[in-house]
C-alpha cells in the first residue's frame, strides 16, 4: 500500500510541476519575449498615420498597372488568411499546367515581354500558404518597365526602389533574396 501511495504522490507532483511549467512559466516566457519585440509579436503591421494598411507578413492583391503585382494566391479569393492553403495540384496535373500556361501568357502580355523572355516561377505559381508577401527580385525587375511607364517614372528610378526594398537572405544564409510587394508599392507611393 505504501508503494501505491508513493507512486500516486509522484504522479500528482509530476502533474503539478508540468502544469506549472507549461501552463504558467512557458506562456509567460513567450509573452515576455513577444513584448521585447512588439512589432513582430503584433503581426508586423504596416501603419500609415492612424491606419493599418496591411502586414509585412501577408500578401495583398495589387492589380493596377502602376503597382507591382504579387505572386498568385491559392488562398480563398486571394490572400484570405482564413482560407490559407496551396493548390495541392501535382506537377503532372492538367489543371496546374493549364493554369500556369495561362498565367505565363498573361504575365508576358501585361509586362510587354516577348515569347522568348523567361518568366520567373514565382510570377505564375502560388506559394504553399497562398499568402506569401514577397516576390523574387527577378520578378520585380520584369515588372519594372510596366510600373515605370504607368507612373511616368524612369526605369532607373523604379529599379532603385526595387534595390532599396530587396531583402537579403535571413541571417545571410537562409532563403533567397526577396522583395516585399506591399512595402515596395508603398515606397513608390511615397508613403514609406
Amino acid at each position: 500500500m505504501n508503494e501505491l501511495l508513493s507512486e500516486f504522490r509522484a504522479s500528482i507532483v509530476s502533474t503539478v510541476l508540468i502544469a506549472i511549467v507549461f501552463c504558467g512559466a512557458y506562456p509567460l516566457a513567450v509573452y515576455g519575449i513577444g513584448r521585447a519585440f512588439p512589432a513582430k509579436a503584433d503581426g508586423s503591421l504596416v501603419i500609415l498615420g492612424d491606419n493599418v494598411v496591411g502586414s509585412a507578413l501577408i500578401g495583398q492583391p495589387f492589380s493596377g498597372a502602376g503597382y507591382f503585382h504579387p505572386r498568385p494566391s491559392a488562398a480563398g479569393r486571394g490572400y484570405d488568411a482564413a482560407n490559407s492553403s496551396g493548390s495541392y495540384y501535382g506537377p503532372l496535373s492538367k489543371k496546374l499546367i493549364d493554369d500556369v500556361t495561362a498565367r505565363v501568357a498573361d504575365y508576358r502580355r501585361e509586362n510587354g515581354l516577348d515569347d522568348g523572355t523567361p518568366v520567373p516561377a514565382d510570377a505564375v505559381t502560388s506559394s504553399a500558404s497562398g499568402l506569401d508577401p514577397h516576390i523574387s527580385p527577378e520578378n520585380a525587375h520584369r515588372q519594372a518597365m510596366r510600373v515605370a511607364t504607368a507612373r511616368g517614372l524612369t526605369p532607373e528610378a523604379v529599379q532603385a526602389k526595387i534595390d532599396t526594398n530587396t531583402e537579403g537572405r535571413q541571417l545571410g544564409l537562409f532563403g533567397q533574396p526577396r522583395v516585399n510587394v506591399l512595402l515596395l508599392n508603398l515606397a513608390l507611393d511615397g508613403k514609406r
